[in-house]
């Protein structure tokens, strides 16, 4: 299986909505232009920041379906599955492959917390209904309040063919190190999650990022990936300096409701979050994002 088009900046494409909460067409395809303009290597749809957990499957295949026309092959259009029960997660991943997905991430089961056995099961059993499609595992503790173990990624990596690689949102930074570690030996690519760790999930041999950011400010977060993987080390971690107070300004907002606040800031005019979250109230939060986006120079 290739699997040599895995890597970059992926941006966790932002849901535009109607205000019947409907994926609104043609802001979609204004966004899907605007991050592949922006310089990103693939487009995650209904990640986190995609909102995958209020919107219907119908709607989900519907807005894969615009994704991947608009995308028109230029990136590659990966599918977020975040479905509790095993077999919710082979029918969406079905559906992504039938519909031309280049790959697909699993979130590991919210509310449940399985054992390392019923990990395994569940993932290698989503793998198995799409043998022909790549696989990445989404390790998100902070949403799930359990994290993956470095054993069970090592496991799925030498033990199940198309789990090819992962996305760690961990926010630790050794044990995202690990998670490379562990898989190095088979080419198992692994993304950061964060943002802010970019850079750090690289030097230790990342093979990207998952990125929020791209959604409203691609070419910072891009330029921390192209200068390091140019080998100017120094710029590249100053790009990431000159990023993170920008990201760092999202997290005294309502998640996920700050990416879609800081996108129409830039313009980008992507809508509401869905309900029952609103948009930043003005306020000391909205206040400090506007300041880091003005020293940023992005408003």
């Amino acid at each position: 299986m290739n699997t040599d088009f895995i890597k970059g900046v992926i941006v966790p494409i932002l849901t535009p909505i109607n205000e019947n909460e409907f994926i609104d067409e043609a802001k979609l395809r204004e966004q899907v232009n605007y991050v592949i303009e922006g310089g990103v290597s693939g487009i995650l749809a209904f990640g986190s920041n995609g909102e995958f957990y209020v919107i219907e499957e119908d709607e989900m295949e519907r807005g894969l379906k615009i994704m991947i026309d608009q995308a028109a092959g230029r990136v590659p259009v990966y599918f977020g599955i975040g479905a509790i029960s095993t077999k919710k997660c082979c029918r969406l991943a079905k559906m992504a492959a039938d519909n031309g997905a280049a790959g697909i991430s699993v979130l590991q089961p919210m509310f449940l917390k399985p054992t390392e056995d019923e990990l395994y099961l569940h993932f290698k059993t989503i793998a198995e209904c799409v043998p022909e499609t790549p696989v990445l595992l989404y390790n998100n503790p902070g949403r799930v309040n359990y994290t993956m173990s470095g054993k069970l990624v090592e496991r799925l990596a030498h033990e199940v063919p198309n789990i090819v690689g992962m996305k760690d949102t961990s926010g630790d930074i050794t044990q995202t190190a690990e998670f490379i570690r562990r898989t190095r030996d088979v080419g198992f690519k692994v993304f950061g999650g964060k943002d802010t760790l970019l850079y750090a999930s690289m030097c230790h041999g990342a093979v990207g990022g998952v990125c929020t950011a791209a959604n409203f400010m691609p070419e910072l977060i891009v330029d921390v990936y192209n200068k390091y993987v140019a080998g100017d080390l120094k710029r590249s971690l100053e790009a990431q300096f000159k990023l993170n107070p920008v990201r760092l300004s999202m997290d005294g907002a309502s998640f996920p409701v700050a990416a879609k606040d800081m996108a129409n800031l830039r313009g980008r005019s992507v809508g509401l979050p869905y309900k029952p979250n609103l948009a930043t109230p003005e306020g000391p939060v909205l206040d400090r994002i506007k300041s880091e986006m003005k020293q940023a120079g992005l408003i």
